[in-house]
């Protein structure tokens, strides 16, 4: 069984659809790459999976579990966490403020120190305000909060679009290493060859469709996606 399966998704906004009937897997320990041109439904995609957007019909499930009618925070409480691509920390708060603020964590006070230990660089800013970070050390920031509350899913919607070029490669390297924590991962990017180089399968939406879904690796030597999506290598 899938940890998510997605089938026959449409949904939008107002009488608007985005997605125009998705089917779609993600399997315990795997990250899946949703990549596509701009308005695709990339975004829509996860903000569906998440119980963000306004309409939706089909199947999401969790576990075998439908839960397309269930609220974000049903789904929240069932192991998704979402990081999106802005808006993902309390700038006002400190780094260890926005941690505390996540409810519901079993041995919160271990969790965070656990945490802090994974990212050395929010341990040295701990009592820094949020809105100080820079971008990587917010993005990290909103991956330690996900992580809060030991998800098995984390939806992640462009994260490197916010970050210095420099940054980008060790952002890659941080969803590389989230299945070793238990965690799947469907990640929305447009830099798009970079993160199915540490993805396990790609997804290519195509008018809210998806138009080509394979082994990560396939997708990349694939003539036909490289030339309608992915940009010849060396590209984002």
């Amino acid at each position: 069984m899938s940890l998510l399966e997605i089938a026959q998704l449409t949904g939008g906004y107002g009488e608007t659809d985005i997605l125009n009937g998705i089917d779609l897997t993600v399997e315990q320990g795997e990250i899946l790459t949703v990549a596509g041109t701009n308005g695709a439904g990339k975004s829509t995609l996860a903000k569906a999976v998440m119980g963000l957007l306004p309409r939706a019909s089909g199947r999401i499930a969790l576990d075998g579990t439908d839960i397309l009618a269930e609220p974000v925070e049903r789904r929240l409480a069932l192991g998704i966490a979402y990081v999106p691509q802005v808006g993902n920390v309390f700038a006002s708060l400190s780094v260890l403020e926005n941690l505390q603020v996540v409810q519901g964590v079993r041995d919160a006070k271990a969790r965070i120190a656990e945490l802090l230990d994974a990212f050395p660089a929010l341990s040295e800013r701990r009592r820094a305000r949020a809105g100080s970070l820079s971008g990587g050390e917010r993005q990290q920031l909103a991956f330690a909060r996900a992580l809060m509350a030991r998800p098995r899913l984390m939806i992640l919607d462009e994260p490197t679009a916010a970050l210095a070029p420099a940054r980008v490669a060790d952002s890659f390297e941080r969803i590389r290493a989230l299945p070793a924590l238990g965690v799947s991962v469907l990640m929305v990017e447009q830099r798009a060859r970079q993160a199915l180089s540490v993805s396990d399968r790609g997804c290519i939406l195509d008018g809210g469709k998806v138009a080509m879904l394979g082994a990560a690796a396939g997708l990349l030597a694939d003539e036909r996606a490289a030339a309608l999506y992915l940009g010849r290598a060396g590209g984002a």
